[in-house]
This record gives structure tokens, sequence and C-alpha cells, in this order.
């Protein structure tokens, strides 16, 4: 670790505040008093829930807001006098990169650079260099929305690098892409922190990506909560944390859900088969009766260990009721599909695809960006018509009837298809009567709406000014009002903080329990954990399926004796896996 040293600084902020008005309102104070530092040479990570500043501070860094209160500087510039400087020497990617899809790699490219004043005679060697460190040479003369998700955050980084910065901005970079790809823009960031000596203030969602930092801080409502490397971060909670193992696979999620409603637990997650916890004074041995688990055990701690550890949150319970359990037999399939076929043109998007999804059960769709699994989903949907094969969906064939299938199903879209001036209490009236419900029996559904989801005392703020959380709530109860049998969650907590993350999978969790069968993609692997059935795709086509224990064991060896969902998404993905004989496929 680099020692803290002034004259490395490539950004300090003393005393930064910022506010935003309100009409007819006390502004909303986004960032209070916020003071750190970020030195060359370095990976500094933002981390915070939703709403805790992370945006503003990196807009404000990039030149783009003016403080309120207090000073940053960038480059030893001021960023409230000397933006334009700063603008013309840092690189910054926000959250939805403005690439033009029309255009192709190459055209992008010569775009930013023209934008950016970059000479001429300097461009190739530039272009190169980002073209190798991103793998798009061969897709120049690709047009960007022609681009798979992995890939046009890569062209993205490739343009906010287009000047050679002397400091990267980086807003959530890899939400929204797969295991692979996230680990590729990783090893570029790394790439030019060690090879170029720039500083890097990056923000994300992903908490295992924070042990690849530096120094990291975490905001929560505007303010600092605490920062450090992430070695200190780990000693707050070392001889905290503990694995418990279930009496048998399929209860992994009772167990969780049930260490998770005890005030001695401060997180409680799934995690490689087993539930990861973070306890608080108490003996582990002492939460539970030792016949509720196989096996209990310390280990090391990480980031996210402390983080969940340090960020205040609101306990969420939801134990399943084991008394509504229904047998899980053949007559309870309640989609299956056969051969399923997919093509746009001479492109075949899906290709042969067989599963069945039984009542109650969380089946999740993997893949890396481009595979097919959103073409699949929407299939499932009805949003999309099949080529060939047969689907049916709650009993109905979904190539002859897929309207009267919809009214059976909950679709929750990752972009949140809410009415964004209407209030929460008015989007669950409009898409309550779009399902059909009126008078009484309205009123009934959009009351557990407000109870279930804790959104009552925000019933009339449009659902613009949510949270991202909040957002997430309001999206499912809409999803939820007509009381579906199949629910389908299309990366369902893309962007989400995640305590959110948290509280979204408890509730999914306690709906399965009650019969819902859910069908859900997610770019988050350690969410896969949480599904009783999986299924890879690669181009199109099945790579893998199987429970999350199998699907572990493709990628377990000698050197990873104990692998992960993403180790072994990873492998699947290199064609470097084990089959379940322990024999290299």
């Amino acid at each position: 670790m680099s020692p803290q040293n002034s004259d490395n600084h490539v950004l300090q902020a003393q005393g930064l505040c910022k506010d935003f008005p309100r009409k007819g309102q006390a502004p909303t104070q986004a960032l209070i008093d916020v003071s750190l530092a970020v030195q060359a040479g370095m990976i500094t990570g933002l981390v915070g829930s939703d709403g805790a500043g992370k945006t503003t501070l990196l807009r404000l860094a990039a030149g783009l807001l003016l403080p309120t209160r207090g000073q940053i500087r960038v480059l030893n510039l001021d960023c409230a006098h000397q933006s334009i400087e700063i603008q013309s020497r840092v690189g910054y990617m926000p959250q939805q990169f403005g690439l033009y899809q029309d255009l192709t790699v190459q055209e992008n490219l010569d775009l930013f650079a023209d934008l950016q004043g970059v000479p001429k005679n300097i461009r190739p060697q530039r272009y190169a260099r980002l073209l190798e460190m991103t793998d798009l040479a061969p897709f120049t003369g690709r047009r960007a929305g022609k681009l798979s998700g992995g890939m046009k955050q890569k062209l993205g980084l490739a343009c906010a690098l287009i000047k050679s910065p002397q400091m990267l901005l980086l807003d959530e970079p890899t939400v929204g892409v797969d295991p692979v790809s996230r680990r590729d823009l990783w090893d570029i960031v790394a790439q030019l922190v060690s090879e170029d000596g720039i500083g890097v203030l990056i923000a994300t969602s992903y908490l295992d990506e924070a042990d690849r930092c530096h120094r990291l801080v975490v905001l929560q409502n505007g303010k600092v909560l605490a920062q450090g490397n992430p070695e200190e971060f780990h000693e707050k909670v070392r001889g905290r944390v503990y694995r418990f193992t279930p009496n048998r696979p399929e209860e992994i999620r009772l167990l969780q859900a049930t260490l998770a409603a005890r005030n001695d637990v401060l997180d409680a997650a799934i995690r490689s088969g087993r539930v990861r916890c973070v306890i608080n004074s108490v003996s582990a041995s002492e939460l539970l009766p030792k016949t509720d688990f196989k096996q209990i055990e310390s280990c090391e701690p990480n980031f996210e260990d402390a983080f969940m550890a340090l960020a205040p949150h609101p306990r969420v319970e939801f134990l399943p009721d084991q008394t509504n359990e229904k047998p899980q037999v053949a007559q309870d399939i309640v989609v299956k599909a056969r051969n399923l076929k997919k093509t746009f043109g001479d492109f075949t998007a899906v290709s042969g695809i067989n599963f069945d999804v039984q009542r109650g059960r969380i089946f999740g769709l993997l893949g890396p960006n481009g595979a097919g699994k959103t073409t699949t989903f929407r299939m499932l949907c009805g949003l999309t018509s099949v080529s060939d094969g047969e689907i049916s969906v709650a009993g109905h064939n979904l190539r002859r009837s897929r309207a009267r299938a919809r009214a059976d199903l909950g679709y929750m879209a990752q972009a949140f298809s809410l009415y964004r001036q209407l209030s929460v209490h008015s989007n669950l009236e409009f898409y309550g009567r779009s399902y059909g419900l009126h008078g009484k029996r309205l009123e009934q559904r959009i009351d557990w709406a407000l109870d279930e989801f804790e959104l009552r005392e925000r019933r009339n703020l449009p659902a613009g000014d949510l949270p991202g959380g909040f957002k997430q709530r309001l999206a499912m109860a809409t999803a939820m009002l007509h009381e579906p049998a199949i629910l389908f969650l299309d990366e369902p907590t893309s962007g989400a903080d995640p305590l959110a993350r948290r509280e979204f999978w408890l509730r999914i969790n306690g709906f399965a329990q009650q019969g819902v069968t859910v069908i859900v993609t997610t770019h988050f692997m350690e969410e896969a954990e949480y599904c009783d059935h999986l299924m890879i795709m690669s181009h199109g086509t099945d790579l893998a399926q199987g429970t999350p224990d199998a699907i572990r064991q493709l990628a377990r060896t000698p050197d990873t004796p104990d692998p992960t969902i993403e180790d072994a998404f990873i492998a699947l993905a290199e064609g470097r896996t084990m089959n379940l004989s322990g024999k290299a496929s």
C-alpha cells in the first residue's frame, strides 16, 4: 500500500457540501462535510447505498457540478473555477455512457477524439493500445448498438481514455455486464494504474470489487461513514464471520431466512451452498439449535462482511411458512420448454433449449451478454413469439394463447416500467386496473402492497422521486398485485445497492415459499445461489444446467476446492470446466 503523500494526490476534498434546491421545500443535502483524498497510482473505491452521494461526488470531481460549500481540487485545480481545464485532463465515464449507437466502434473513437481535441498524428498509436486493451480490435466496423452489454462498456471506457487522462472517474462501470466482462474491465483499470500511474475513483455496487481497490470510502446519506484500506475494514469484523451448512441443500433458504431474522445477526447471505453470517457479540453456536444446521465454521472476513456490519439498515424479516409447503411432483411443472428456438432473419438467437420449472421454485437464467437469455426470457413471458419448439407456461401453450397466459404472469423489467410522474398509489391503481382488478378487490390489493412493501408513508410521492431501493419495491409490488402464479424478474437488482438486494431476495424467498414460481435473469452470480435450478446459456444454447451445487462442481479443481458460481460461470465461458465425474471437459 502506498503511503499517503499529499504531493501525490490527484483529488482532495475538504468540508465538501452539495445541496440541490427544491421548490417550496428545504434543499436536498446530497453531500455533507465530505473530506477525502485520492492518490495517483491507486484505485479508490466509493461504496454506499442508493442516495449516498456517490454520483454527486463524481460529477463534482468531473467539473460538471459546483460545490455549495467546501472545496474540491482535482489535479491541483479548483473545481469551482477551473472546471473546463479539469474536464480536458480527466476521463469520466458516467453510468449511462453516451455512445452513438448508429456509429461503428471506430467512428465512436474518432468522434470522441475530435470532441476532446486529440491530435490526429497520435491517434493511430492510441487507438491501437485501447483496442488491444479492450479486445475490440476485431469489431471496429460493428455499430455500437449491435455490441453486447460488456462490449459497450469496454467501448465507453475506451472513449473515456481517448485523451490519456491523468485521472479516471468511473460511475458503476460494471453494472449490467456479465462476470467475464466485469473481470476484463477491472483488468483494464488495473493495467492503467500499474503502467500509467493514473489515479482512479470508482463507484461500485459490487462489494467483491471493493477488495480490488487500494483504498475505500463508504458514503451514507451524503456523509463519509468510514474510509481506509480493505484490510482495515476486514479487521472490524474479524472473528465474527461464520458459515452455516444446512442439513440438506434444499433447506438453505429457510436457514438463511431464520438467521437473518435474529437480532444478533448483522448479515446473512447464501454463499457457495452455505449461509455466511456476520454476528454481533454472541457466540455463533448459540444462535440456533444444533439440529437446525449440519456444520458451523469460522471464516476469513471480506469487505462485504464489514460493509453490511457497518452500514445501518432496517431489519427485514420474511420467515417462510413451513406448514404451507407443497409437494414438488411432476404434475406441479408450470413452465415447460422443448426444443425452443428463436430466429431473427438469418440469425439464430436461441437454439434447442429444453427445461422444466416446478411450482414454487426459483429458476435462474444466466449467461454472458449476447448469450440469448434475454430472448429466452421474453419468449417465456409471451413478449416475443417462438420460432419453433414447444413452450407451456401456467398450462397455456404460448405459441397459441399468449394473451391468456399473461393473466397468470407478473413481470418486473430491469428498467422498472413505472410512471415517474404518477404517485406510488396512482402507479399501483393503474397497474391493478391493467390486470383486471376493480372496486373493493383493487383497494384490498393496494392496501396489501403498501403494507407488504413498506410504501405507505411514500404513497403520495411521485415514483420518479423514490430512492432506487423503493423504486424496486414499487416495481415488484405492481408485478404482484394480481397474485400471479409465475413471477418473471429481468435483472431485478441491476444497479441496486447491496442492502436493497438483501431485502429483495428475502421477499422473493417468501413468495416462492407461498407457491409462486420465479424465473429470474441476473448478472450477480452470488444471487444465483438463491435459485433452486440454474441454466447457463452461451451463443443461444444450453451450456450447463443443474442445482447451484451441481454447477459449482463443474469448476472444482485442486487449485479451487471451494468454487463459487462465478468461478463456474467464467470456467464455462472459457471452456475449462470439470464434468461431474471430475474429468476435464
